[in-house]
């Protein structure tokens, strides 16, 4: 059975360690994790992982934030992937730094990639694991705030909940998401 697992983020090393990659860094510590590697393919980073018999298309989307959809639904295709096989990692505002949630379905929350994948596949009904970064920015200042460096305290803070969310994505792949988010959530 395979799965998709994208982490969302923008490519290139200016945005390597912002707030907006948390999903490139999941999919980063998950490929460490499961000891592969990422090659660039078409329109995305790709690691092809195994874990308990299950296979990984773990992807980072070379199309920055914005066009995330694009890769996405080619390697849904690409792999023939059922939806109910996606999980995508994403940054959140709403929630504070480090707390983790596992999501059915939902809205765009004003992010711009989860828009371009929900325009892109005419649905909201996808998994989603959503990293909070907190909102500690002046009004009118969230781009320079989820574009900026995780300070010192977060990086300390958030490594941590990195592994955490590695968990989730196994347990997704091994149990579903059901018992994820029962297991996980809020935690």
């Amino acid at each position: 059975m395979k799965y998709l697992i994208v982490g969302l983020g923008n490519i290139g090393p200016e945005y390597a360690n912002t707030r907006h990659n948390i999903g490139f860094i999941i999919a980063d510590a998950l490929c460490q994790k499961l000891e592969g590697r990422f090659t660039t393919e078409r329109y995305a980073q790709v690691a092809a992982l195994k874990h308990r018999g299950k296979q990984l298309i773990t992807i980072k989307p070379t199309t920055y934030m914005n066009l995330s959809g694009k890769a996405l639904q080619y390697w849904l295709r690409e792999e023939n992937i059922p939806m109910e096989n996606l999980l995508v990692l994403v940054d959140d505002i709403a929630l504070p730094t480090g707390q983790l949630r596992m999501k059915k379905k939902g809205g765009d929350a004003g992010h711009n990639g989860l828009e371009h994948i929900i325009q892109t596949l005419g649905t909201n009904e996808f998994s989603r694991l959503r990293f909070g970064i907190g909102d500690d920015f002046p009004r009118g200042r969230q781009v320079d705030y989820v574009l900026g460096e995780w300070s010192r305290s977060e990086t300390e803070l958030i490594l941590p909940r990195v592994d955490v969310a590695v968990d989730m994505v196994l347990s997704f792949v091994v149990a579903g998401i059901e018992r994820t988010m029962t297991t996980f959530n809020n935690k």
